[in-house]
């Protein structure tokens, strides 16, 4: 049996970037002398900067849990004076968004050529974080940045390319929360993993064959400060390219709660970058347990019982749609998890229906789009929004202050089949993982780490919680979530997995599905609910 941990988070030390040595050999693919020369003097600027933001955040967290919950800030110039947003003419229709993982060419293409207005590139949530798939990732970035991105099609048996179109170009690195190793070597330093994935495709990249400036979607994001270091960043990025400071461009995801708090404040930081934000409804789900998972008020119902209208969620959609509106910025919805299917006509129908409401709530919310991650999706979702967005228009009696906190109370159902759900779910997640790949299809949903730590941490409140809210069987039983319990779930969800492969399923898969259950557990007892 585990033991589980009180709630804790971790930071490494500021590195000093003074071991590195020139002239070496790199192990790892695609880092060159000249990139690490065009690097190291980033990484002594921003690194330590990074371990300092990453250190306030671990504080801001301890205080949430101790009873010093998230608020809207003091009066500022960012909340009292006039100040707008122009909102260039190539990204004025953003009615979707498709999404997925950058090491993935035969997506990445497909998304491309499907007349989404917007395509955005992910090298963060649904990418396996592994050396292998990074590296790949930002190559087929630079691939399809010059329009040159391709995939050999089995059933065609030839090469498709990227045909010509207007759809821009969206470029997701990891979040301020992560580090890379293994950049200099002979050395144990660690870079600043936003400053790394974003360097390396400035680096790689003649700004004269885009069709339109770098564009970026800023992830994970906890305080207005944090956008200082990305304004920064982008000046000290665009300036050895000969670019304008203001040259690179950015959409920031809402997807922690202290952040909800704080958009105002974060887009004036970088309002001469900034064209919009985006509110990552599941990443924002975590983030809501995690800053208050001692609450027993905030015990989240079973996740697929939550409806896409549940007050946390609209309140903070009408505030950032509001704010958005306010400044010119373009306000983007989530993304809509149960997935369309070519081969199951009734999952399929049922996907489309839900997603056709689920875009139809963020237009009537004022939303300028959306996102989606299957081509099926497109045109559905376009076609919820007014062309080409409705930033201009703003809803009568806005409430700048909203409560954001709105307890789910009378809100779906908290069982323990959605424990199971949740413990089956992380386990073939992070077997999913453990095989490279950072987003996996599971019983009809999309499942990326941003899902995978709600149930993570849905899990840990309801043992948390477990003497004060009541989670009931099948037969309206209460069912006491001890570690004990929990890990006999786990077990029992293990053998099902098992149980279900074929007869004839490699051993060593069979092994990697093991290795999934401890890993999972593991995070679970040692309260690692950071998304990594």
């Amino acid at each position: 049996m585990l033991v589980y941990a009180t709630p804790k988070e971790t930071t490494a030390s500021p590195p000093t970037g003074d071991d590195y040595v020139p002239g070496r050999y790199h192990p790892l693919d695609g880092i060159s002398e000249d990139f690490l020369e065009f690097l190291l003097p980033l990484h002594k600027e921003f690194t330590p900067r990074q371990q300092t933001l990453s250190a306030k955040r671990i504080n801001m967290l301890e205080k949430s849990l101790g009873g010093r919950k998230p608020d809207h800030l003091p009066p500022s110039e960012a909340t009292t004076i006039e100040w707008k947003v122009e909102l260039p003419e190539w990204c004025r229709d953003q009615r979707n968004q498709m999404t997925g993982p950058a090491d993935d060419s035969e997506l990445a293409v497909k998304m491309l050529n499907s007349g989404a207005p917007g395509v955005m590139l992910d090298l963060e949530d649904s990418l396996a974080n592994l050396w292998p798939n990074r590296s790949l990732g930002i190559h087929n970035i630079l691939e399809a940045l010059r329009g040159k991105l391709t995939y050999f099609d089995a059933k065609l048996n030839r090469m498709v390319s990227i045909k010509p179109s207007d759809t821009v170009i969206w470029l997701r690195p990891r979040g301020l929360h992560m580090s890379q190793a293994g950049i200099f070597p002979d050395t144990s330093e660690l870079v600043a993993a936003s400053l790394f994935d974003t360097a390396m495709i400035v680096y790689g990249i003649d700004p004269s064959v885009l069709k339109h400036p770098l564009s970026f979607y800023i992830p994970k994001t906890e305080s207005a400060e944090e956008a200082l270091w990305w304004r920064d960043l982008f000046r000290a990025l665009a300036g050895p390219k000969g670019l304008p400071e203001d040259y690179i461009k950015c959409m920031a995801l809402v997807e922690s709660h202290p952040f909800a708090f704080q958009m105002e404040e974060f887009a004036y930081n970088l309002k001469e970058h900034i064209l919009g934000l985006n509110l990552g409804r599941w990443d924002y789900m975590a983030s809501l347990i995690h800053f208050n998972l001692n609450d027993p008020h905030w015990v989240l119902p079973d996740r697929n019982t939550i409806p896409h209208d549940v007050l946390f969620f609209q309140n903070l959609r009408e505030l950032l749609t509001a704010l958005c509106h306010k400044h010119g910025m373009l306000a983007i919805g989530g993304m809509t998890a149960l997935y369309p299917s070519r081969i199951d006509p009734e999952l399929n129908e049922r996907a489309l229906k839900v997603l056709a409401e689920d875009k139809k709530n963020e237009a009537n919310c004022l939303m300028d789009g959306a996102w989606t991650g299957h081509p099926d999706q497109n045109d559905i979702a376009v076609n919820q929004f007014p062309f080409p967005n409705q930033h201009g228009a703003r809803k009568p009696g806005e409430e700048r202050h909203p409560d954001l906190r709105p307890e789910p109370e009378g809100v779906g159902k908290i069982s323990l089949d959605g424990t199971r759900a949740a413990v089956r779910t992380v386990i073939r997640y992070r077997y999913g993982v453990l095989n490279g790949k950072g987003a996996t299809l599971l019983d009809g949903y999309m499942e990326d780490l941003a899902t995978d730590r709600i149930y993570r941490l849905m899990i840990a409140q309801r043992m948390l919680n477990r003497d004060k809210v009541k989670i009931v069987d099948r037969n309206g039983i209460p069912v006491d979530h001890t570690p004990e319990f929990i890990s006999n779930l786990f077990d029992e969800e293990l053998d099902r997995i098992l149980h279900e492969l074929p007869r004839d399923t490699d051993a060593e898969l069979i092994a990697k599905y093991r290795q999934a259950r401890s890993l999972s557990e593991d995070m679970i007892a040692r309260r690692q609910f950071n998304p990594l």
